[in-house]
């Protein structure tokens, strides 16, 4: 068993930052992969960046690239979404989601935990 809990979310004004951090607990030898998604209201949940491999292998999709950097503490089980530049596009509910399985964190079907979301708001 992995609990998944986001934090950092929140409302800023369009080209602000944001943190988000997501803390894992339980089975650490399932969380080899950790990564973010986000969910806008009636659009289909996508992923945004993710990490595994210890660190390294990255993943990122190509409107976050440049703005958005995932990290990992490793010994605290967690992992971090910085992300700058924001756009009002980006408002979104950010999930954390896990894996047991390198890379296989990078897509909703490959994702074995998730968390409960923390709420994105970019004001124009």
């Amino acid at each position: 068993q992995v609990l998944l809990v986001e934090s950092g979310g929140g409302s800023v004004q369009s080209g602000g930052s944001l943190r988000l951090s997501c803390a894992a607990s339980g089975d650490t030898n399932s969380t080899n992969c950790m990564g973010w998604f986000r969910q806008a209201p009636g659009k289909e949940r996508e992923g945004v960046a993710a990490v595994f491999g210890g660190g390294t292998g990255l993943y990122y999709r190509d409107f976050v690239e440049g703005r958005f950097t995932i990290s990992q503490d490793i010994a605290k089980n967690t992992v971090y979404l910085q992300m700058n530049s924001l756009k009002p596009e980006d408002t979104a509910m950010y999930y954390c989601a896990a894996s047991p399985f390198p890379g296989k964190c990078t897509m909703v079907v490959g994702t074995r935990y998730w968390g409960q979301g923390t709420q994105v708001t970019v004001s124009s």
